[in-house]
């Protein structure tokens, strides 16, 4: 873990934590998903050994990125793309009941659905695909005011216990 400076914790579920992260080389933004391992029955901790072996598996532009995983004192650590853009229910309360445009819709619609192919396609099933795991990614480009930046969206792939 020393080579992340850890921000600020962003998330918490009854196994972990999750923290915004960068790394200390190139100052690159991550999620570092922290894994208690002391709380967890043998099977569950199987569970997390499997996730961290599909997670770097999952090469995919709408996939969330695998990075790293460490183990350190009980506990398992995931290093992860950081997505700057929140998730897909987000976007959506951003809308306040305005309807978004068709061709956004069918953009994101073929992200999420390339997505979903690349880990059916690895012969893996998503069990929790909604709106809170499809993660959005702000792509700016060189030459890319603010105001026209680029959406992707990337699916965050979990394995449920």
């Amino acid at each position: 873990m020393d080579k992340y400076e850890i921000i600020k914790q962003i998330g918490e579920g009854s196994f972990g934590k999750i923290f915004l992260a960068k790394g200390k080389m190139d100052n690159e933004p991550c999620v570092i998903k922290e894994i208690n391992l002391t709380k967890m029955l043998v099977k569950e901790k199987e569970a997390s050994e499997k996730e961290v072996i599909l997670l770097a598996k999952m090469k995919h532009a709408n996939i969330v990125t695998f990075y790293a995983s460490l183990q350190e004192k009980n506990k398992l650590y995931i290093v992860m793309e950081y997505c700057d853009g929140g998730d897909l229910m987000k976007r959506i309360n951003m809308q306040h009941g305005v309807l978004f445009d068709e061709d956004q819709i069918l953009s994101w619609f073929v992200q999420i659905s390339l997505g979903l192919k690349h880990i059916h396609d690895k012969k893996i099933l998503h069990r929790d695909v909604k709106a809170q795991v499809v993660k959005l990614v702000l792509e700016r480009g060189l030459f890319c005011p603010v105001k026209h930046m680029l959406e992707k969206f990337c699916i965050y792939f979990i394995i449920i216990y």
